[in-house]
């Protein structure tokens, strides 16, 4: 790279030089780190330069540094930039408001480049009151030369722009675009680096290269590992991510589409490509306050985590519509179908998911308000879930899963349904679930329409499918409830998926005897986060503890458990009702979410074929209603002989 750009250079090399070349050389050239006073003419050349720079995109950094006022006030500042506004924090009582706050903003050929200051006093009634402000055009101030650390500028009466009423002190520079493409791979390395160790397995970079959703990329999955694994030490480096991630862009881009926002990328400009991308993460948290500082690294990843989360826990239909990425895949066996079949999941959520519940970043990230972040997210989707504007999005998701939704079922038409939430929280006609050996009160059924995993015993489940180091019947049941009469129980999980039917049925008939409320978090119930190490989703989640007594099989522990999205979980029935197998228990509204049912030990008998899929860690699509597994209490007393009336011989 030159140290500097004389005209000659200036013009001979535009052609010859990649884009990022021109732009960095004439960065450094233009001391963009360094501040510039605003009432001094810049060097004409140096201005001509960069305007002749037609194509010029880059990554501004704007700081407001802070302000001289002509009276004491509480201060804020506020940045508007096209469709973006940022602002300060609020100073405390001062005339010389001191802000240092910093934000990112894109500089390109026809996008916006003046931006606006406004400064604001919020003393007065409680409401922010406009003193003073300036207009910048960014452009022409990052071409001025100056040596000066900042640069100041009026602030002018609103009502007159010919009143100055303050100053205001700010600085700008650019980022060397080569240092983006670096942090991009610094910061994407660090979400798919599961184990934390600073490089890609194969496995890791595949996830990566699949979330990217170019399928001819996606075929070349191995070439691209060996092509970026310079070294041949087995894994890819943050520095060899980087280089392939900008080799590749520049002849045969691996990227379509933002693996944050789903936007199809423009193939045909590198530089933009990883400027949106850098500041689709940077941007992750939504937080329009801007920054003390620049971030670092590990809260730029934060930052992008929280973006993800948000991504992970929208239903997949409307992720899936709009991103254009390909698919990854759970298989479940269709029990009705008597075949294998494909949950789609959408790419990002899948890496998302794993960023979150299976990285070390991720455990940090459970430390530092995720959990918070989740309920929130599930607080604000569910207001929206329940207004009457989410009902256009009813055809959507049922053209999206229409294989796998059968309105024939429904009880009401579409129509019917005036927000999506009542939609989410369908009722079924009368008979659309059949209840298997409904007269034989010894025969249990499934208890939902979901993905069915059923184990003898905890310890089985925790051998092949719950990872969870901390998972214990106790801790599922809270302190509340004894697990005396479930320890090494059969233990039952019914995993319900957005397009599922969402209410939830007795198994088995009985009395209810309790309920028990127990307050937790909402992490997702995707089996990528039950087979988290780091978070234990069944027994940390909200979840809703009820026993019922049955003279077949004994107690049997029913848990409603809550997850993202899930605004609540509703129950129609009351503690001491009398129920039947196959009545409706209550409802989960909009989220998929989780039963479990618990038996107590050897008390009943699940059917084989749920046992033989789940020992090979393989859900089972069940519908309510369908067998699950005989009482074995009724048989082991039939086996003993009355011995009231006999009498022995002579």
């Amino acid at each position: 790279m030159g140290h500097g750009i004389s005209k000659d250079e200036n013009d001979d090399s535009s052609s010859s030089e990649s884009k990022s070349s021109r732009i960095s050389r004439l960065k450094q050239k233009l001391h963009l780190h360094s501040g510039h006073q605003h009432h001094k003419h810049g060097s004409t050349s140096l201005s001509r330069k960069l305007h002749a720079a037609e194509d010029f995109t880059g990554i501004a950094f704007l700081t407001l540094i802070g302000a001289e006022m002509k009276f004491k006030d509480k201060w804020l500042a506020c940045v508007s930039f096209g469709e973006q506004t940022f602002r300060t924090n609020i100073t405390d009582q001062t005339e010389k408001p001191i802000w240092k706050c910093e934000t990112k903003l894109l500089l390109e050929k026809n996008g916006p480049r003046v931006a606006r200051i406004s400064v604001f006093e919020t003393n007065r009634l409680l409401k922010n009151n406009l003193i003073g402000y300036c207009e910048i055009d960014l452009l022409d101030f990052l071409a001025q030369d100056s040596d000066s650390g900042f640069e100041i500028f009026d602030l002018l009466d609103p009502s007159s722009a010919d009143k100055v009423v303050g100053h205001i002190h700010l600085s700008c520079s650019i980022e060397d675009p080569m240092e983006t493409e670096k942090g991009f791979a610094r910061r994407i390395l660090s979400i798919v680096d599961y184990d934390g160790d600073g490089n890609l397995t194969y496995s890791e970079f595949s996830d990566l290269i699949d979330v990217f959703g170019n399928s001819a990329a996606v075929s070349k999955k191995k070439e691209l590992f060996e092509a970026a694994d310079r070294n041949r030490d087995g894994v890819v480096s943050m520095d060899e991510l980087a280089l392939l991630l900008a080799l590749q862009q520049e002849k045969e881009p691996i990227m379509n589409c933002c693996p944050v926002c789903g936007e199809i990328l423009e193939v045909s400009d590198k530089l933009n490509t990883m400027i949106h991308l850098t500041l689709c993460f940077d941007e992750g948290t939504g937080n329009q306050v801007m920054r003390g500082g620049f971030l670092t690294e590990k809260e730029a990843s934060y930052g992008w985590i929280f973006k993800l989360s948000e991504w992970a826990h929208f239903s997949s239909y409307d992720v899936g519509l709009n991103s254009g990425s390909s698919a990854s895949h759970i298989l479940v066996f269709d029990r009705k179908k008597k075949r294998l079949v494909e949950e789609l999941i959408d790419g990002k959520i899948v890496l998302s998911m794993r960023a979150i519940y299976q990285s070390k970043l991720g455990l940090g990230l459970m430390d530092k308000g995720a959990k918070e972040l989740l309920e929130n997210i599930s607080e604000r989707q569910g207001k929206q879930m329940n207004s009457v504007e989410s009902a256009k999005d009813i055809p959507k998701f049922v053209e999206f899963f229409k294989d796998q939704i059968n309105l024939a079922e429904v009880k009401y038409p579409l129509e019917h349904f005036k927000t999506f939430n009542e939609f989410f929280i369908r009722e079924l006609k009368p008979h659309a679930r059949p209840i298997a050996s409904i007269e034989h009160e010894d025969v249990a059924i499934c208890a939902a329409d979901s993905r069915l995993m059923a184990f003898k015993s905890a310890q089985d489940g925790q051998r092949f499918w719950i990872k969870g180091r901390k998972f214990s019947i106790q801790g599922l049941l809270g302190n509340e409830i004894s697990s005396t009469a479930f320890v090494d129980g059969t233990l039952v999980i019914f995993r319900l998926a957005p397009q599922d039917y969402h209410r939830f049925h007795f198994p088995v008939s009985g009395t209810i005897e309790s309920f028990v409320h127990i307050p937790g978090c909402l992490y997702t119930v995707n089996p990528i986060a039950v087979n988290s190490k780091y978070c234990n989703v069944f027994t940390e989640n909200k979840r809703v503890v009820s026993i019922i007594s049955s003279a077949d099989f004994g107690k049997i522990a029913f848990i409603a458990i809550g997850a993202t999205m899930v605004g609540s979980i509703t129950f129609l029935k009351k503690e001491g009702d009398n129920v039947r197998k196959g009545d409706e228990f209550g409802y989960f509204s909009f989220g998929g979410s989780t039963v479990i049912c618990i038996f107590e030990k050897d008390a009943i008998q699940i059917d084989e074929d749920l046992l033989e899929n789940s020992c090979r860690s393989l859900e089972t699509l069940v519908s309510v209603g369908m067998s699950l597994g005989v009482s074995t209490k009724k048989r082991d007393e039939a086996a003993l002989p009355n011995l009231d009336n006999c009498v022995l011989a002579e």
